[in-house]
């Protein structure tokens, strides 16, 4: 990859000089002693950048300047928040290639993966300013004459942001935009593996919204140790942490959050699995089970990581999968003919290698991929598996591209192996029968927070809630009724009579 591209890039976001000490209030504060965090790019393993974590000092100055916004922020009428969202999705429609070419820099998942993230933001932020004027709450009738008891929704106060590397961008968004329309302030801690990415955002947003007549709305803390982090979780002054990575450190986050009763909203793995049953189409199936496996290297949490298919169409579809695979394009992910890019780091590339070894050893397959490829970066080939579903590194979400095939008899056979992983996250079915599809949607079909008839596990639109069930948090981001997981409920009873009758009928005479 040519460094004059990657320059063009960052000049066009005004990332010329990112370690003037301006994100973090000004350089009289900085402290020398704070670690420096490397952007590499995972397609050449050379330096992009350098970004400064934030020091003890800023991050104090960050938390105080947030809680004072927040005083003004939340006495803002909501649509006219929203406004102020609608001028951010602007600023990202004007940097939408610029920021996809970065996120693609940053992370190696193709030009096309993202650019489509940044559209995510676009479209989430949109749907902001929409929910904006739709925050409704609720008239319930009381049992006492002349009360009038309504429910409404306040806003938290400082939600914090933790966001993983493989969407650098989109679900940072998705907490943000929702959360500032109600009223909060954001506080965001990007992945030390994609620093870039979050101080690009915080330009783009801080040019949006210039001029304007607001608060300090969207604040920004990076660090590269998790030293800061823990912090960050542990401060009571954060209403709400949103927290996106793997179900082990999610469940720290939970037990740290909770045990200063503060709120939590968890987004972790997932071991997605597509039922293929006996009157599936294949000219659907292939290309859903590839893009959902393949795309960004296997590294999303909705990635297709289990393929459980009837024995009658299991030859047929592991014949299919194998050719389709060897057809997969990998290489520089901002070359447009290129459907695969690299794993983020060497560390990824390992754990791959080293569950096709648990595979062999447990008895299975390894049908194709799974091997590194010669040059600089960090590629290798996807894998597929014929392996059994109980296996522990089956159980196991390896965060890379690797497919497991297993057979089934009976559509209840597939929806327990389906079910019996302890993540919740994405789950499909390819079928033309109609009960069959209903079955799986029914209360006995799959217990995950998203379930899709055929359609892959990967790809969710931000109109509907985004989240999983089990070790995946139980969370939900995004569309639909998400907006009140940044919100704490109040119920409001008003007596507008001139006696005061009790509840439940009891009698009180003085």
């Amino acid at each position: 990859m040519k460094k004059d591209a990657t320059k063009e890039i960052l000049d066009q976001l005004g990332l010329g000089a990112i370690n003037d000490g301006t994100w973090f209030g000004t350089k009289s504060s900085r402290d020398d002693s704070t670690q420096i965090i490397e952007s590499i790019n995972p397609a050449t393993n050379e330096l992009i950048a350098s970004v400064r974590s934030t020091s003890q000092a800023e991050y104090e100055q960050v938390i105080s300047r947030a809680q004072e916004s927040f005083a003004a922020w939340q006495d803002i009428p909501a649509p006219v928040r929203g406004e102020a969202v609608r001028n951010i999705a602007n600023g990202l429609r004007k940097y939408k290639d610029a920021l996809g070419s970065l996120v693609t820099l940053e992370t190696g998942k193709i030009k096309a993966e993202g650019d489509g993230e940044v559209q995510e933001m676009i479209d989430i932020a949109d749907f902001a300013v929409g929910q904006s004027r739709m925050m409704y709450g609720r008239t319930m009738h009381s049992e006492r004459p002349q009360h009038r008891m309504y429910e409404q929704w306040h806003p938290l106060g400082i939600v914090g942001t933790i966001s993983a590397f493989n969407f650098p961008v989109a679900v940072y968004s998705w907490n943000s935009c929702l959360a500032a329309i109600c009223g909060n302030v954001n506080v965001w801690k990007p992945s030390p593996k994609t620093p870039l990415c979050g101080v690009a955002v915080q330009k783009i947003i801080g040019e949006a919204l210039a001029g304007l007549d607001m608060p300090d709305v969207f604040f920004l803390i990076s660090d590269g140790s998790n030293k800061l982090a823990q912090q960050f979780v542990d401060d009571k002054r954060v209403n709400l942490i949103s927290f996106t990575g793997s179900c082990a450190v999610g469940r720290q986050v939970s037990e740290r959050v909770s045990s200063r009763m503060g709120k939590c909203l968890l987004e972790l793995g997932g071991n997605n699995a597509i039922i293929v049953d006996e009157h599936a189409n294949m000219d659907l199936v292939v290309p859903a089970i590839v893009f959902g496996s393949v795309g960004t290297a296997g590294q999303r949490c909705t990635s297709t990581r289990r393929i459980i298919a009837h024995r009658s169409r299991f030859d047929e579809l592991k014949n299919a999968l194998v050719k389709a695979y060897g057809q997969v394009r990998i290489g520089n992910p901002l070359d447009p003919d290129t459907l695969m890019g690299p794993l983020i780091d060497e560390a990824s590339m390992q754990r791959v290698a080293a569950a096709c070894d648990e595979v062999r050893d447990a008895g299975g397959e390894i049908l194709c991929g799974g091997e590194r490829l010669d040059g600089p970066g960090n590629f290798m080939t996807p894998a597929i598996a014929v392996a059994e579903n109980h296996w522990d590194i089956v159980q196991t979400e390896t965060f890379g591209p690797i497919l497991y095939l297993i057979p089934f008899d009976t559509l209840d056979e597939a929806i327990a192996m389906q079910n019996g992983v302890v993540q919740g996250l994405s789950s499909a079915i390819f079928t033309d029968n109609v009960q069959n599809a209903e079955y799986f949607l029914s209360h006995g079909g799959s217990d995950c927070g998203i379930a899709n008839v055929n359609i892959g596990t990967s790809g969710a639109e931000i109109g509907g809630a985004f989240g999983g069930e089990k070790d995946t948090g139980g969370g939900r981001e995004a569309g639909s009724d998400a907006w009140k997981a940044y919100m704490r409920r109040q119920t409001n009873t008003i007596n507008w009579g001139k006696d005061l009758p009790l509840a439940q009928g009891i009698s009180f005479d003085l």
